[in-house]
C-alpha cells in the first residue's frame, strides 16, 4: 500500500486564548534526507528467535517453574528490553531493547485487525505489527504522538527514529518516516521522549546539555534549549501544552515557553531549599499544570509552583541515599476523595512508593517492593483510585491509593522490570524486563 500523506501540523493552538505559543515559522534547521526508505513488508514479518516464554536458554536443563499471571507476552526481543509505550486509542505497543530493535507489537492474541486469521492456532510471529530498525546500539526509549499516527524511538547511538501509519483502513502498515537532526548524543544514557499532548511536536534530553524540539511530520528543528550544565535526564511538556519542564543531573529545573530559548524561570542547587544532592532523577507535573514534583538521585523530594517560580515544599520519605526514579500524579478527587492541591506518588530505589497528601505535604501511605520501584503508572476516569507500580523484583502490583491497599500482584517475569505502560483504559499493563520479555497483565480484577 502507498504512503498517504497526511496534512502537516504547523502550529498548536492556546484553546483558552486562541494565540498561537508554538509557530511553525520558529524552525531552525530542515532534516535532510538521508537515504532511508520505507519498511518492507518482510520487515514486519521477520521475527527474532527469542527466549521462550518463562524459561531462560542458559537455564535450559534446570527444572525451574516461574508462576505466570500474565495474559500475552511478546518474546520477540534477543535481549534487555528497556522501553515499552502504548498507543493511545489501540491494542498495539512499541518495545525498545538492547538488541538495537524496537518492536511494533499487537498487545492482544492475534495482529490488530486480522480478519483474514480464522486459525485457531494462531501463529504467535502475528503479533508483530512492525519491526522499527535503523539503530545501531540500544533503543532505550519509545513513544507514541497525541493522535497514534506517529511513534519515535531513541537509542543510545544518538539517533531519533521517527515511524507513521500508512493508510486509514486499519494498524497494520506503518513506515520509517525520518531521522530527526539533533546533537551527537541526543537520547544517550537518557530515557525520555515525549510528544506535545496536542499535536505533532516531539521533545527530547541530551546528553550534551541541550534540549531540543522538532516539529513533524516534517522533522524540522523548532527550537533548541540550552540552559542545563548537565545531562538533561527528565523533562516533559505541561498537560496543557504551553510550557516545558525539563531537570538535570547537576540539579537544575527550568520552565520553558517553547517559543524561547532563553527559560522563564530557573531553579539551581544554589537554592537551599530546592537543593538535591546527585541531581534529578525523575519528575511529574499536575493535570493543572501548575505544580512539578521533582525526585532526587539522594531520595530527596522537591515540590515546586510553576506558576510561582519557587519550592513550596520538601517530602522527605525515602531512604537517604536511594534514587527517586518515579514520580506520578494521582487524580484522587476523580475517585471522591478531597485532595486539596493533589496526591502524588514517589518510587524509589528502596523499595518504597510513597503517597503524598500535597495539600498537607504529608505522608497517607507507603507500598513495598523487595527491590526498586521503576515505574509508577496511574489509572485513568473510572479507576482514577488504582495505581500500578513495577519493580525489579520482577513484579508488578496493583494498589488503592486512596488506603495503600494491595489489590494484586502481577507475575511472570524472571528479571528485573525496566519499565511499564497502562492500555486499554487501564485494563491491561504492558511491561518490559531484562529478561527480553514483554508481557501483558490484566489489571480489570483490581477494584
Amino acid at each position: 500500500m502507498a504512503a498517504e500523506h497526511h496534512p502537516e501540523h504547523t502550529e498548536i493552538e492556546d484553546e483558552d486564548e486562541g494565540d498561537l505559543f508554538i509557530d511553525s515559522g520558529d524552525v531552525l534547521a530542515e532534516v535532510q534526507d538521508d537515504g532511508d526508505h520505507p519498511m518492507d513488508d518482510d520487515d514486519a514479518d521477520d521475527a527474532h528467535e527469542g527466549h521462550e516464554h518463562g524459561h531462560d536458554d542458559d537455564m535450559a536443563d534446570i527444572d525451574v517453574v516461574y508462576e505466570d499471571t500474565s495474559i500475552h507476552h511478546f518474546p520477540h526481543h534477543t535481549a534487555s528490553v528497556f522501553a515499552i509505550s502504548t498507543h493511545p486509542t489501540q491494542p498495539i505497543a512499541a518495545s525498545g531493547g538492547e538488541d538495537d530493535l524496537g518492536y511494533l507489537w499487537s498487545i492482544e492474541d492475534s495482529a490488530i485487525n486480522n480478519d483474514d486469521n480464522t486459525n485457531d492456532d494462531i501463529n504467535i510471529n502475528d503479533n508483530i505489527i512492525a519491526k522499527l530498525t535503523g539503530h545501531t546500539d540500544s533503543v532505550t526509549c519509545t513513544a507514541f504522538s497525541a493522535d497514534g499516527e506517529l511513534v519515535a524511538t531513541g537509542g543510545m547511538d544518538g539517533k531519533v527514529r521517527i515511524w507513521r501509519r500508512v493508510g486509514k483502513d486499519d494498524w497494520k502498515t506503518w513506515e520509517f518516516l525520518t531521522e530527526l537532526q539533533g546533537p551527537d548524543e541526543v537520547m544517550k544514557n537518557c530515557q525520555w521522549l515525549r510528544w506535545h499532548p496536542k499535536g505533532s511536536v516531539l521533545l527530547a534530553g541530551s546528553n550534551d546539555t541541550t534540549v531540543w524540539l522538532w516539529q513533524l511530520p516534517s522533522g524540522n528543528t523548532m527550537q533548541v534549549f540550552a540552559g542545563h550544565t548537565g545531562p538533561v535526564q527528565c523533562g516533559d511538556f505541561t498537560p496543557d501544552g504551553k510550557r516545558i519542564v525539563t531537570a538535570c543531573s547537576d540539579g537544575t529545573l527550568n520552565l520553558w515557553d517553547p517559543r524561547s530559548p532563553t527559560p522563564i524561570f530557573k531553579l539551581t542547587s544554589s537554592d537551599a531549599r530546592f537543593s538535591l544532592p546527585g541531581g534529578i532523577t525523575s519528575l511529574a507535573i499536575n493535570a493543572s499544570s501548575t505544580l512539578a514534583v521533582v525526585g532526587g538521585a539522594e531520595g530527596g523530594v522537591r515540590v515546586v509552583s510553576l506558576s510561582k517560580g519557587e519550592v513550596v515544599g520538601a517530602l522527605e520519605g525515602h531512604k537517604e541515599g536511594e534514587s527517586v526514579e518515579a514520580v506520578v500524579f494521582v487524580d484522587l478527587a476523580g475517585a471522591g476523595v478531597g485532595g486539596g492541591s493533589g496526591v502524588v506518588v514517589t518510587g524509589g530505589t528502596d523499595g518504597r512508593g510513597c503517597i503524598w497528601d500535597l495539600s498537607t505535604m504529608r505522608l497517607r501511605a507507603t507500598l513495598e517492593h523487595e527491590d526498586a520501584v521503576t515505574a509508577l503508572l496511574a489509572h485513568p476516569h473510572p479507576k482514577t483510585h488504582l495505581l500500578t507500580s513495577a519493580s525489579t523484583d520482577k513484579l508488578l502490583r496493583t494498589w488503592d491509593a486512596r488506603t495503600g491497599n494491595l489489590l494484586a500482584t502481577h507475575k511472570g517475569h524472571q528479571g528485573p522490570i525496566l519499565a511499564a505502560a497502562l492500555a486499554k483504559g487501564g485494563d491491561v499493563v504492558v511491561s518490559a524486563g531484562d529478561d527480553s520479555i514483554c508481557l501483558v497483565f490484566a489489571t480489570t480484577e483490581a477494584s
